[in-house]
């Protein structure tokens, strides 16, 4: 059976081509994107002419029954929902040995921040329409059966690059099907935008709204509400929930604003507002009639350095995962072997835990049990010699300094130990900057650059890479073991229980 057979199973309307009648159909084009699992390139269909998005998924990244199920429920989920303006539409899909193929609607207009960014004058009433509109993708997801579960901005696209271009919703591959008062305990997102109660293991439909107040807060002042250095300081920060309405620009944000963020930002679900009730709150019912005042020059530059550090660094993780060599993995396989002391072709946690003893990486319990949870893929409490070196590659991704060092050689054409602005302005070309792409190219380098001396040295490369949660948390699979090893932590602490009314 192949795997969009087994994707598509419970839905047998769509019919399943090979790849053939892919390219008989369509005319496949330049890169538009790369996610964890594959590649998104523009393509054009050939009897009409019309310009689509082609996402690609490789067979060979999706690795559990998870992924595969997550993939199986995006293009569900994309069939199910009904044709509206702010919702990307699904047109077809299309498998061979390799990928599956989603054909969709095209996006050409860039993601939200970067529109905010190109626009010389950021006001409050612009926060507001972008909101407006995100509840109102929100209320359809709800009123047919489905929570996103993965709301940030990355996730919205304009269709085009008009002035009055719609804003779309574009990705659905950690959304899930609920029923009224249905509660889920998987934990997924994106930890910024990642609700208390996700933490808690304990969710229902009302993480949308949450996810908004942050994407709003951004909106309104630059920054994401709940930060930190650390996954775990983000988790409790999250779980803290103070919002500091006193640093600039909000004592010029209405109060009307505040109130809003406050009560899509309020800890308890239950009280939290609804959707609909968010949708009727004076300031998006009125959102065409928010001051228009400039919030200021420091809102925008915010935004642009919280948007364009999240793409150098993926960049820099593409070219950490392209350039991985096949012979570590055969080091990998003899480490497996020298671990299996009971020969039985399977490590227990006692022979990983000691395995890593012996090789100079003494970890508590609690993290062997991590990679234990990330890498059994099966579940049967045991790890084979393939969820071995899929473990062990992923820890080298984002341990080794050697991988981080490779990378950085990417970027650092001339070999001389620095990034320049040239070398940096011409790896990033493809990613669409916009038109004030050497403004863009400065800023980068200006936030890279602790020393100020016009270029990044590795130390700095390396310090950029190491902070926050994205070196971590560029698998899917390892970031739900990570995820989950943090909330069992901070669901053993009393101080961060929350006290329902």
């Amino acid at each position: 059976m192949t795997y969009l057979i087994y994707i598509l199973a419970k839905d047998s309307s769509l019919s399943l081509i090979h790849r053939l009648q892919l390219l008989k159909k369509y005319d496949i084009e330049n890169e538009l994107g790369r996610g964890e699992f594959g590649v998104t390139y523009k393509c054009f269909e050939k009897e009409t002419g019309i310009a689509y998005a082609c996402k690609t998924i490789s067979k060979e990244k999706l690795r559990t029954e998870t992924d595969i199920e997550d993939v199986r429920r995006e293009v569900e989920i994309m069939m199910h929902l009904p044709k509206h303006p702010n919702i990307v539409s699904f047109k077809e899909a299309f498998e061979d040995k390799e990928a599956v193929y989603l054909v969709m609607e095209l996006c050409e207009g860039g993601e939200l921040f970067d529109r905010i960014v190109a626009k010389g004058h950021y006001t409050e009433r612009a926060a507001a329409m972008v909101t407006k509109t995100i509840l109102e993708i929100v209320k359809v997801c709800h009123d047919h059966g489905v929570i996103h579960r993965d709301l940030k901005p990355e996730n919205f696209l304009f269709a085009d690059a008009g002035e009055k271009s719609q804003l779309k919703s574009i990705d659905f591959g950690l959304s899930i099907f609920f029923e009224s008062g249905q509660r889920f305990g998987e934990i997924v997102g994106s930890p910024y935008y990642m609700a208390p109660e996700v933490l808690r293991r304990n969710y229902g439909s009302q993480i949308d709204v949450w996810s908004t107040g942050v994407i709003l807060f951004i909106l309104l002042c630059g920054v994401p509400p709940f930060w930190a250095e650390t996954e775990e300081g983000i988790a409790r920060a999250i779980i803290g929930g103070k919002i500091d309405f006193t640093r600039d620009p909000w004592p010029r944000v209405s109060e009307q604003a505040k109130d809003l963020v406050k009560c899509m930002l309020d800890q308890n679900p239950y009280t939290r507002l609804t959707v609909e009730e968010a949708l009727e709150h004076p300031w998006i019912q009125n959102a065409r009639d928010v001051p228009n005042v400039n919030l200021g020059e420091n809102v925008r530059t915010r935004i642009k350095q919280f948007s364009l550090m999240n793409k150098f660094k993926k960049k820099v993780l593409r070219v950490v995962a392209d350039n991985l060599p096949p012979e570590q993995v055969d080091e990998i396989k003899q480490m497996f072997y020298v671990m299996d002391t009971d020969e039985t072709g399977d490590l227990s946690f006692e022979e990983l835990k000691n395995g890593f003893h012996n090789i100079g990486h003494t970890l508590p319990d609690p993290d062997v049990q991590m990679l234990m949870d990330a890498a059994d893929i099966d579940g049967n409490g045991t790890l084979s010699i393939e969820e071995f070196v899929a473990m062990s590659i992923h820890l080298i991704k984002i341990g080794s300094d050697e991988h981080l060092f490779q990378a950085f050689r990417f970027f650092d054409k001339d070999l001389n130990g620095y990034i320049e602005f040239d070398e940096l302005k011409d790896a990033m070309v493809n990613d669409n900057l916009g038109p004030n792409n050497e403004q863009i190219i400065k800023d980068i380098m200006s936030d890279v650059d602790l020393d100020k001396d016009g270029r990044i040295s590795y130390e700095e490369f390396k310090t950029m890479m190491k902070s926050g949660m994205d070196w971590k948390m560029a698998s899917r699979q390892y970031s739900r073991a990570m995820l989950n090893a943090f909330s069992t932590r901070l669901l053993k602490d009393k101080s961060m229980q929350l006290q329902l009314n």
